[in-house]
């Protein structure tokens, strides 16, 4: 195998950055299952080495076969047979010397005897490139409705070093080994065997807190009608739970159907997120092929740091686990792994390292080189000669489903009720804090806000509107003002008129244009004096202009300013600081980006929560595209556009998400863009996404705004310290100073600017 070639077989070598999906935190894997030939090991055997060239050929790193998968699980008797144990081990050596050719890890399962051959375990066997890295042997045997395990094996939670014997060598079981793999930092692996995830405390949650970040399950798992639905109940949950992959493979064509039926599912979880999953009852080989993004779980373990407070509730208990073998996916071996052996000494941390997620943390953004992984935190096992450097594999595209909007979800279903959540979460807010404040009875504390006719302040009166109703109260004591400037157009002012009165507000026209005028007249700026000087002043005066007055009115009639600023604002910066829509006494759009609010209006719609006629105003304004108005236009001329100075939203809310979400750097976030927006035809859209607003980005485009996006998001850190109130609404994050995000003001974006300009590409 040639590690340096592109999947078409080309002998080039891969200089693509975003050529492998091993290049930015991910691993392949396969959940298989296939036609078991019941009780015949060496023809299993050749079925398994089929399906494994397959997966090497697509750079699959770690392969999972089902329970028994050597031998088929339904034997009953027969597998206490030494004919079937002969054959069984024989097999074993057949797949460890056949997989010196192959890439992945493979894990398989096989009963085998104790060396003094008075019990059975029934075991997962890790395998790679020439050598057995452990032997899992199961901890839970059913003795229960259909399963009679204890009958023929032992159970393996107490086996820790009981010998077995393959092709006349000892091998150690090891229940409670993590196998490291140096080269695909964040990839630390235990398998657990079906019944093992039905019990109360898993094997693979102790494992989780020693550290194992990818648990696979070898499965026999007859099916009966709702136990397809359980287990992926149980796996989800134990992904969610671990925050960790889970990769499960039951076994189905070929088991014997005396008295049981199978159904062959396969299917991998990731941090309670499906990934993929194989069709059931298949006939023939299948497999749920996916990466597996290991930066990700690395990522949710570090800011969900109860898994390693429970870590230390149970250290005792995680006493027993060990880091059994470390490997490497891609080399070096053989003389390879000699040269290395030699350049490493003095390295006295290898051994005897402390159990433990922080104990064994990958390396973030680690590289590999021809056996050593470097990244920011150093090498980690020395510096090794560029004789035998090597690039990963080209992978292809990522396999994982890819969201162009990961705050927007694709599947119409589950928009609609993320959806209604966040504008019942942004309602529940409003009416709170107008209770709090004497706005719980008619005539009380009054909502004052302005309106322009776009987005955010649609919505945030809609959310108004809702709140009096919840409240009891009439919606014209909502107080609207819409503040006509130097560039408002008569189409945007006339919408938020039409859609005050027909939501019920009051609703009132203040031209701000004279005190604004008056205001850049007594600054001496030329825009007083008639001069087209349209620079960031002249803005901020109109917008801090509004302000001022919503301010005052709220003031004078008893009421609090209801900010209409919006996640995706917060984290550019695109707003006036302090007398300016950067403030409010209380804002309700904070928690939402920009690309859900659009399809919180069309859920609005859609629900039918307002009558027809304020559907199409509301309609009316998602087709409007998004400005601040603030500089005019000559005829002809194309007026201001919010997205032509700052860049698409679509964009930056996507690197919102990774960055805040994920805590991705910009290398990791142009990938995941790239493969996300790099094809207009790839993938899902949103339900009711405009066809005409349909595009894709070249990686030019993506570094460009990923610079753009990340200058901001440092320089404005200041008006995020200041935010007022605001209910967060997303898993995906929010930016208060009091919640989510905490950041000093004055910090630099070199180290990001650095690595954007180093390790993205830019063409």
């Amino acid at each position: 195998m040639s590690s340096a070639t592109d999947p078409a077989g080309a002998d080039a070598p891969v200089t693509d950055p975003h050529a492998s999906i091993y290049d930015h935190g991910f691993v392949r894997v396969a959940a298989v299952t296939l036609p078991v030939a019941l009780a015949d090991p060496a023809t299993n055997a050749e079925r398994h080495l089929e399906q494994l060239r397959d997966l090497h050929d697509q750079q699959v790193g770690l392969a999972v076969f089902p329970e028994l998968s050597l031998t088929g699980y339904s034997l009953d008797d027969l597998v206490m047979q030494e004919p079937l144990l002969d054959a069984a081990e024989q097999a074993i050596a057949t797949l460890v010397e056949a997989s010196r050719e192959l890439l992945p890890i493979i894990v398989v399962g096989a009963p085998l005897r104790a060396r003094d051959r008075s019990r059975i375990f029934n075991c997962a066997v890790i395998i790679h490139h020439g050598e057995i890295l452990g032997i899992a042997p199961k901890q839970n045997l059913p003795t229960y409705r259909e399963f009679y395990e204890r009958r023929w094996f032992a159970p393996g939670d107490d086996a820790d070093g009981e010998l077995v014997r393959i092709a006349g060598e000892d091998h150690e079981l090891t229940p409670h080994s993590i196998i490291t793999v140096q080269d695909v930092p964040g990839l630390r692996l235990s398998v657990e065997i079906c019944e093992d995830m039905w019990v109360p405390v898993p094997p693979s949650a102790e494992a989780a807190l020693a550290g194992a970040t990818v648990i696979a399950n070898l499965s026999g798992s007859p099916i009966t009608v709702g136990r397809a639905e359980d287990r992926t109940l149980l796996a989800r949950s134990a992904s969610a739970r671990c925050q960790a992959a889970y990769i499960y493979a039951a076994a189905g064509e070929g088991e014997s159907t005396t008295d049981l039926a199978w159904d062959g599912q396969t299917f991998v979880y990731e941090c309670g997120d499906l990934l993929g999953e194989s069709e059931r009852f298949p006939q023939g080989p299948r497999a749920t092929i996916v990466d597996v993004d290991l930066d990700r779980i690395v990522a949710e373990r570090r800011r969900q740091n109860t898994v390693d407070d429970n870590r230390r509730t149970h250290a005792e208990s995680l006493e027993k686990f060990s880091t059994w073998h470390e490997a490497w996916l891609f080399g070096p071996f053989g003389e390879d792994f000699e040269e290395f052996e030699d350049c490493d000494e003095g390295d006295g941390e290898e051994q005897g390292r402390s159990v433990g997620w922080f104990a064994h943390a990958p390396l973030s953004g680690a590289t590999f080189h021809g056996g050593a992984v470097s990244g920011s935190g150093g090498d980690v096992r020395g510096e090794v000669s560029e004789a035998f450097e090597r690039p990963h594999p080209a992978t292809g595209a990522l396999r994982r489903p890819l969201h162009r909007f990961p705050f927007v979800p694709d599947d119409p279903a589950r928009l609609a009720q993320d959806s209604y959540e966040a504008f019942s979460i942004q309602v529940a807010g409003l009416v709170r804090r107008l209770s709090a404040i004497g706005g719980d009875k008619p005539g009380g504390t009054r909502p004052v806000l302005g309106v322009s006719g776009g987005l955010d302040s649609t919505h945030a009166l809609l959310v108004c509107a809702r709140a009096m109703d919840q409240l009891g109260r009439d919606r014209s004591e909502i107080l609207a003002y819409t503040m006509p400037g130097f560039a408002t157009t008569e189409h945007t002012r006339s919408n938020a008129e039409l859609l005050s009165r027909a939501i019920g507000a009051s609703f009132e026209t203040i031209d701000i244009r004279p005190a604004s005028t008056q205001m850049l007249k007594d600054m001496g700026h030329p825009a007083g004096s008639g001069e087209e000087v349209y620079d960031v002043t002249f803005e901020n005066v109109q917008a801090g202009m509004r302000y001022d007055y919503l301010f005052r009115l709220a003031n004078h009639h008893g009421g609090i300013v209801v900010g209409t600023g919006d996640l995706s604002e917060l984290a550019l910066g695109w707003c006036t600081y302090g007398v300016g829509d950067q403030m409010s006494h209380y804002g309700v759009n904070a928690g939402v980006p920009k690309t859900l609010i659009q399809h919180l209006i069309r859920w609005v719609i859609a629900e039918g929560l307002f009558d027809e006629a304020t559907g199409d105003l509301l309609q009316a304004v998602l087709d409007t595209e998004i400005s601040p108005e603030l500089i005019p236009t000559k005829p002809g001329e194309k007026a201001q556009s919010t997205e032509d100075s700052i860049g698409p939203y679509a964009l930056h809310d996507f690197t919102l998400y990774h960055q805040l979400r994920r805590g991705y750097g910009p290398a990791k976030i142009a990938y995941l863009a790239h493969q996300a927006w790099g094809d207009l035809d790839a993938g899902e859209w949103p339900a009711g996404y405009s066809e005409g607003d349909k595009r894709s980005y070249t990686r030019v485009e993506i570094k460009h705004w990923l610079s753009v996006f990340t200058r901001r998001f440092f320089s404005n850190q200041f008006k995020r310290s200041a935010a007022p109130n605001a209910p967060k609404v997303l898993a995906g994050g929010s930016l208060s100073p009091r919640g989510d995000w905490r950041m000093p003001s004055d910090a630099t974006s070199k180290a990001w600017m650095a690595e954007l300009e180093n390790e993205v590409p830019g063409d």
